[in-house]
């Protein structure tokens, strides 16, 4: 399936790089020029790796935006000797705008949203913070909760089976498939192929299943209503109102928990802004950081 956003990409440099962040290496992509006025360094959600933020990066000309892989994502390598919690993350993605763009401005997708909430919350330097499809209450409650404790019991037969049985049945294509159609809700056939062609590719470039498995407790053990109300910087909240992870009631409440935060809805759509609604989403990113 042809990438409908493939043209606007296609007009923004981009560059992969690495950098040493806590002993390992870990993989970024640089987008626009490096003399750019605004830099927002962008993290991506569970499963996914820097890719899955193209549509958004692509409807961002003149913005520059550096997108890491997250450790043991993509072509980022597992943190050595440390488990993949929220605690870890966070440091790591401290240790990483410090290093390739300090003070740059913060952007987190679904788990990227609390790991970036965390970091912020936890020191992180940053003039403003960007949360797109937040985890804003604990996905346990959401409005598909039963279809969240099926994935408690997949994650962790995954990583209790042998462990090619474990390794096979988290990368199985018919249940990422299921994930897939669980979250899109666009109607338009061309763009829902495009988001399960994006799953089906980026969904299962994980390291290994102890990996997804620790990053997954992490994503269903933390929401950002923990931190929000330690972090001073203006935060803007990019909402779905058709998301079954966090309803829109709960994303409404967890504005009110920032001391300084503006909720931006976007109708129609679900979890998946960044595929299904980018160009709504990059014009709140554009007004805020402008």
């Amino acid at each position: 399936m042809p990438n409908p956003y493939a043209d606007l990409l296609a007009a923004i440099p981009v560059e992969r790089r690495e950098v040493e962040v806590l002993g390992g290496t870990t993989a970024y992509w640089v987008y626009g020029d490096d003399d750019a006025d605004t830099t927002i360094v962008a993290v991506h959600g569970f499963r996914g790796e820097h890719h899955g933020l193209d549509p958004v990066v692509a409807h961002l000309r003149g913005i520059r935006v550096v997108s890491p892989d997250l450790p043991g994502f993509g072509e980022t390598a597992p943190l050595e000797g440390r488990a993949h919690n929220l605690d870890a993350y966070a440091q790591w993605l401290r240790s990483f705008v410090e290093a390739v763009s300090p003070d740059a401005i913060v952007l987190g997708h679904s788990f990227g949203s609390i790991v970036a909430a965390a970091a912020v919350a936890g020191g992180l330097s940053t003039p403003k913070l960007i949360l797109v499809n937040p985890i804003g209450a604990p996905a346990l409650e959401g409005p598909r909760g039963i279809l969240t404790r099926l994935a408690v019991f997949y994650y962790l037969a995954g990583a209790k089976l042998p462990r090619p049985v474990g390794e096979a049945l988290l990368r199985n294509g018919l249940i990422v498939r299921v994930m897939s159609n669980a979250m899109a809700k666009t109607r338009d056939p061309a763009l829902r192929r495009f988001v399960h062609e994006q799953h089906d590719e980026y969904f299962s470039r994980f390291a290994d299943r102890d990996v997804l498995h620790e990053a997954f407790v992490t994503s269903v053990s933390h929401d950002v209503r923990e931190f929000a109300p330690r972090i001073a910087q203006p935060t803007l909240l990019i909402a779905a109102q058709k998301d079954d992870i966090t309803p829109i009631e709960a994303e409404r409440h967890l504005a009110t928990l920032f001391p300084d935060a503006r909720l931006v809805e976007i109708p129609d759509v679900g979890h998946l802004i960044h595929y299904e609604t980018p160009e709504a989403a990059a014009s709140a990113i554009r007004g805020f950081v402008e």
